[in-house]
Formats: structure tokens, sequence, C-alpha cells
């Protein structure tokens, strides 16, 4: 049976792309068959979710031809440290057991997935202070406010997650401010005000998130001014969270915003190259994918601002290459951020890609390309990426500057008339940035 397996192996490697064979099938150990099944086992869930969604006619096609039968496929998950978990291919089976159902929260949301940088530190800090000791610091409320995307939500359920770890007993509930909206209008529509606040006050932390949701809802306000005046005298904990600051939500009442303002307010910045790259990197490793450096670095460079937007097309990259039967390459990444984010967002290159590219082109190191040397081949390549900065980003002479070793604009100015006249003179240098455009582009 183990040769068998083996010949199976090699079915499936012929009939997809090698680097879709490592992702998916090089980590599938065979357990057992007989007459009527084949059993197989998965590193975890969302792998065996995936091989039955996209790969279930090409693994039951191998099977019978390398065991000469129709076999039915089980899959054996691994779980908690080798433990195992039979899946049978039922409806029932597939919706993992993610939420803690009394509270809401989704068990994937804890601090150690949550990749800290320079931008999220102090918000991170914060809430582990607060889920080490919920009601005990002087961070409440702690409200975490930041554009969408940057893990707020992230952060929110953590909290929630650590302190049931620490305290199963501590009643804890996650709501989203819609969510509480609509249960107080059902709770109104069914004569059920009093359960309703009952139930909402009768918890140790309150995870609220989205507050901006609450602007113009005058009642809604109303009743949450309550609730929190009653868990903030009862010394409950409430973690908030809004994409802006209080003081720019101008359609929420500012007593409301006075409670907000007497704990302790952070907020969550974009994070920078290095973080993002390891978001993605810890998310991948986290899913046991196989994604090259240089396609992870491409979309860390592409999407900024936007984490949940990066991790989403990491995920669109996996799909698109296993429908398509490609390898994981930067044209693929290209294809997925120009659904993801248009064809504009391709042409916005970074001053750090081209920078890359230009290092490179003519196999320097990129640090001395923007440092201070003198060398003739070094103040070449400097002028280059520079040119291309101007060129191909929207980025300021002085921002260009800035990023060169806090050069001034005008040595900016400079290197770019340089160029422009070597590229009018001299073939070798015109078709040197014509390649490395193309390699951007």
């Amino acid at each position: 049976m183990q040769n068998n397996w083996n010949n199976f192996l090699k079915i499936i490697m012929g009939s997809i792309t090698n680097q879709s064979f490592q992702t998916w099938f090089a980590k599938l150990n065979y357990i057992q068959s007989d007459d009527e099944k084949i059993i197989i086992e998965v590193p975890n869930r969302f792998h065996y979710e995936w091989l039955d969604s996209k790969y279930k006619d090409t693994i039951k096609e191998g099977i019978k031809q390398a065991f000469n039968k129709d076999l039915k496929v089980q899959y054996n998950v691994v779980v908690n440290q080798g433990a195992i978990e039979e899946v049978v291919n039922q409806k029932s089976s597939l919706i993992p057991k993610k939420y803690h159902q009394a509270s809401k929260l989704n068990s994937r949301y804890v601090f150690k997935h949550f990749i800290e940088g320079r931008g999220n530190q102090f918000a991170k800090a914060a809430a582990s202070s607060v889920a080490d000791s919920p009601g005990q610091t002087p961070f409440n409320p702690l409200l975490i406010y930041s554009s969408p995307g940057l893990g707020k939500t992230h952060l929110l359920q953590s909290i929630g997650n650590h302190i049931l770890q620490l305290s199963p007993d501590i009643k804890v509930i996650y709501v989203t401010s819609e969510k509480f909206m609509l249960d107080f209008i059902s709770a109104i529509q069914n004569n059920k005000s009093t359960t309703f606040a009952q139930a909402y006050r009768n918890v140790d932390v309150l995870l609220l998130d989205d507050v901006q949701f609450f602007q113009t809802k005058e009642q809604t306000q109303e009743q949450f001014f309550h609730l929190f005046n009653e868990l903030f005298q009862q010394g409950k904990q409430i973690v908030l969270t809004t994409d802006r600051h209080p003081n720019d939500l101008t359609h929420l009442k500012q007593r409301l915003v006075s409670r907000f303002q007497s704990g302790l307010i952070v907020d969550i910045q974009p994070p920078d190259l290095e973080t993002r790259i390891a978001i993605l990197m810890n998310k991948a490793n986290n899913e046991k994918l196989d994604i090259p450096y240089d396609v992870t670095e491409f979309i860390a460079t592409s999407i900024t601002n936007d984490i949940r937007a990066m991790e989403g097309a990491l995920v669109k990259l996996l799909a698109l290459a296993s429908l398509t039967k490609q390898d994981i390459t930067i044209d693929l990444a290209k294809r997925v951020i120009e659904d993801v984010l248009g064809q504009e967002a391709i042409k916005q290159i970074s001053i750090k890609r081209i920078i890359a590219a230009v290092a490179k082109k003519y196999q320097l190191n990129e640090k001395k390309v923007v440092g201070k040397s003198r060398q003739m081949e070094l103040v070449l390549a400097r002028h280059i990426a520079m040119f291309l900065c101007r060129d191909m980003t929207k980025t300021s002479l002085n921002n260009i500057g800035a990023f060169f070793n806090n050069r001034d604009h005008s040595t900016v100015i400079h290197a770019c008339k340089t160029i422009e006249e070597k590229i009018n003179s001299d073939a070798g240098i015109k078709k040197d940035i014509k390649d490395i455009k193309e390699q951007l582009l």
C-alpha cells in the first residue's frame, strides 16, 4: 500500500505545478487503507479544507490510478501536538470550533499572532497590561483607534481570549457597535429593555468594536452612556475601538467622548515594511504555506496601509496559483495586486523598490547606493535611483533627498539633470534605465 501511495504522489506531481505540490501534498502522510477508504493525515484543518475544495477531483482520480479502485478519502487533522481529529465529508464537520460562544470571541485572535512593530508597540503593551489585570489598571477605559485594517479588532479580541485563558469564570463579551444597536432595537420592539440592560451590565469585561458607528444614533448613545457608567462604577474593564480619535467623532455626544478620554487612548500607525513582511511570513507559517520571500516582499511593498487587505491578497494569490496550477511568482502576485487595488496601484512604485532594483542591476549594496561614498559606480547608481524616484513616484524632491541620507532637494535636481543628459548621449545608460523600469513595472 505504501508503494501505491508513492505512485499516487508521483501522479499528483505530474498533474500540478511543483510549487502547488510542495505546498499542498508534500506534507501529507499515508495512514492506512482498505477496500473502501483511504486515511490521509493533514497538518491542519485549513489544509484539509483547501484540498477538499480545490483538488478533490484530482485526488480522487490519482487514488483510482494508484490503488486500482475508487476509495473514499478520509482525512485526519493533526491538532494539539499530535492529537488526531477525524474529519469526514459532512458539512457539520467543516465548521471549525473557533468561537467562544458566550463571549463571541474568535480564538484565532491572540497576542502571540499579533506582530509587533514600531507603529503598534504602545497599543499592544497597553492591551497586554489590561488583559493581565482587567479593571485593576489606570487604563479603564482603554480606547484603541486607527484606520481600518491595522489590527484593532485583533488586539481587542486578544485581550478577551487572554483573560479567559487565565480566568475562565470571568464574564467577557465582545460585541460590535452595530450588533449592540441591533440588540437594543430588538429589545425595544419586544419590550425587553430591562433584559437587554441586565445582560450587558452583568459582565466583567466589555469589548466594544467600532464605536464610531454610534454617531447620530442618539438613543443608542444614551443607552451606552448609562451602561458605561454602571460598569465603570463597578470597576469593570471597558475596552473600545474606533477608526479615529474620539475628538474627531463629531456626531458623538460630548459627555460620551469625555468618558472615553477619562482612561487611556492609544493609536495604531500603519506598519513599516519590515513589520508588514513579518506579518505575511507569520501568516504563511501559521498556515504551513511556503511563499517565496521576493513575493512576500512585493505584496508588503505594494499594500502599505491595510493589513487585512495585505493578508487577503496573500490568500487570493494562493487560490489563484492553486486553481490555475501555476507557481507563485512576482508576475502572479502583480495580477493579484492589480485585482485588489486596481491597475494604478501597480504603478505606485516605492523608493525602496527602486533602490533595490538599481542596486541589483549594477550588483551594488543598497545601503551604499544611498550612502555618502563618492565612488564613480555608486554615484552613477545613486543618480539613476534619484531620477527614477522622481520619474516613477509621487514623492517630493525633499522626501527623495531625505531617503538618500538626508540630501538636499537641489542634489536630487542635479542628479535628475545629469541622468537626463546621459540618456540623450549614452545608449548604455538609456538601456539600463529601460531595463530597470521594466523590472519595476
